[in-house]
């Protein structure tokens, strides 16, 4: 059959490898077969409560086959899948909720407390299907809700067929919520064209098979974690999932004994591992390949990633909530030789520079990453301003500075937003990053401007100790006065035990910020 719509791919292979293992969770194994039976119930039981072509049906649970049956079961439906993360808050629950007027919401029992907090905030929410198994909890029909409560004894007992709704590659199929510059989130509107458009040029660069087993840690409501179940359903591999990521050695112990072929994170993800794990000590005989996207991996951590798993391909990627997860991809065999870019662009995507001007930067010339591609998104979800600042006749605007060598390969130099204006100076936030984490003893950093009555801005470094070594702010630097001109030395050091991070893994600088913006 030919594969347009994202759940057509769950649908080949159940037809073609039935017994071919889709997810394994802990001692819980699901096939291709039984996992297309568990979709199949859930989109029967949305259509039975009303659900229709377009309407919006949230998703709060932990990565699990139950997550996977319900985002494909969503898909089958016709309706439009809300990933939120399960570490959300109440108040952003209910911004997404009410923003993108959900009707139904798949969960876990675990989640219906958070719930019970909203009860009267959420007007279009008709209904909440409980995903996971009751027994021995108690029922949850004796309980008072303002909504439908459907429970998972009820969905067991739909049909397990599929309901073959007509579809096409244009509908909706996924609002992906992002942080947006009102602070409030946005959601990126993401087609079916959109997401398989990605997926087919992903399992192309990557020469995913049948054969590979993905360990996931990343969550699947992270448009990366998305993108990981999405290209490995999509040729017929095993999803590996492991929700135990605080304990990265019980993790490194999964991915051996389950025999994993690839392994996938964002900067964070490789510096825990690499500082707080027995990476070293142990040995993945079966791991072909590594990917790492979501922000810039400093040069010395990739040296180090590729020093400890020697012999493993590592592809260094970027991408966007807005372009389905991926834009460009730096080959194994250039990496060597090209630490520090993010590639060329991945197959049926074109990437340029647009300088302020509006003029395309030449080679080494910086500009904003602008991007054109059937893979970048309709628009923002009830923001036409916001995507009147994004989507141009140039493309989606990435709002971030890069520039190309001679040879066509991208380099990201910072943000737009993440750029220090101190002294009248342009400094890169991302460049002073890079110089820190090159000292032996530290593990993270992050580099805000913070307020200064006579420059502007002064350049604030927060950083984390690799193992509690102690490191001192004068030391450091010190250590960067001797790489660095004047301008771009920190004034300030912060040693700290850890950063904000959000659910994805990502260091949240906002959150730094508001300490001395508030």
């Amino acid at each position: 059959m030919t594969s347009y719509l994202i759940h057509h791919f769950l649908e080949q292979h159940a037809q073609t490898a039935p017994e071919q293992s889709a997810c394994i969770h802990e001692n819980d194994v699901v096939t291709y077969g039984e996992m297309e039976c568990r979709a199949n119930r859930v989109a029967h039981t949305l259509r039975q409560l009303g659900v229709r072509r377009g309407d919006r049906v949230a998703l709060l649970i932990e990565n699990s086959s139950d997550y996977i049956a319900a985002y494909y079961g969503i898909l089958k439906c016709g309706a439009v899948t809300v990933a939120i993360y399960t570490t959300t808050t109440a108040k952003t629950l209910s911004f997404i909720l009410n923003d993108c007027e959900v009707c139904a919401l798949l969960t876990q029992s675990k989640h219906l407390a958070l719930l019970e907090e909203l009860s009267n905030q959420l007007p279009k929410l008709r209904a909440v299907v409980v995903v996971d198994d009751q027994s021995g909890s108690g029922s949850l029909a004796g309980q008072s809700w303002p909504w439908r409560i459907i429970e998972s004894i009820e969905v067991a007992q739909q049909p397990d067929t599929s309901l073959n709704l007509p579809m096409i590659d244009l509908n909706l199929a996924s609002i992906i919520y992002t942080s947006g510059s009102t602070g409030d989130p946005r959601g990126a509107t993401l087609s079916h064209l959109n997401i398989v458009t990605n997926t087919r040029s992903i399992v192309s660069y990557l020469s995913l098979t049948q054969k590979d087993r993905i360990m996931v840690v990343l969550p699947f409501p992270y448009v990366y974690g998305k993108s990981l179940l999405n290209t490995h359903i999509a040729v017929g591999a095993t999803v590996i999932i492991d929700n135990r990521f605080i304990f990265p050695n019980v993790v490194l112990r999964t991915m051996e004994e389950k025999a994993a072929t690839g392994f996938a994170g964002v900067p964070s993800t490789y510096a825990i591992l690499l500082g707080k794990s027995a990476v070293r000590k142990m040995e993945f005989p079966a791991l072909r390949y590594l990917t790492q996207a979501g922000g810039a991996m400093a040069p010395t951590l990739i040296r180090e990633v590729m020093e400890v798993f020697h012999g493993k391909k590592l592809y260094i990627m970027y991408g966007a909530t807005e372009a389905s997860a991926r834009l460009s991809f730096l080959p194994p065999e250039e990496l060597p030789r090209k630490i520090g870019s993010i590639g060329k662009p991945i197959p049926n995507v074109e990437l340029c520079l647009i300088k302020d001007s509006g003029e395309e930067a030449g080679p080494n010339e910086a500009g904003e990453i602008v991007a054109r591609g059937a893979n970048i998104m309709q628009g923002y979800w009830n923001q036409p301003e916001e995507t009147k600042a994004v989507l141009t006749e140039h493309g989606f605007h990435t709002g971030d500075l890069g520039r190309m060598d001679e040879e066509g390969f991208f380099f990201v130099v910072g943000r737009k937003r993440d750029m220090i204006k101190s002294a009248g100076n342009r400094v890169s936030a991302k460049e002073i990053e890079e110089i820190i984490l090159e000292h032996p003893n530290i593990l993270e950093t992050a580099v805000i401007g913070i307020p200064d009555q006579y420059i502007g801005e002064a350049i604030c470094a927060h950083v984390v100790p690799k193992n509690g070594v102690p490191v001192l702010s004068d030391e450091l630097i010190a250590y960067c006065k001797s790489r660095l001109p004047e301008y771009k030395v920190p004034r300030t050091v912060i040693v700290r035990e850890s950063l904000p991070k959000n659910a994805s893994g990502k260091i949240m600088k906002e959150q730094l910020r508001k300490e001395y913006y508030t």
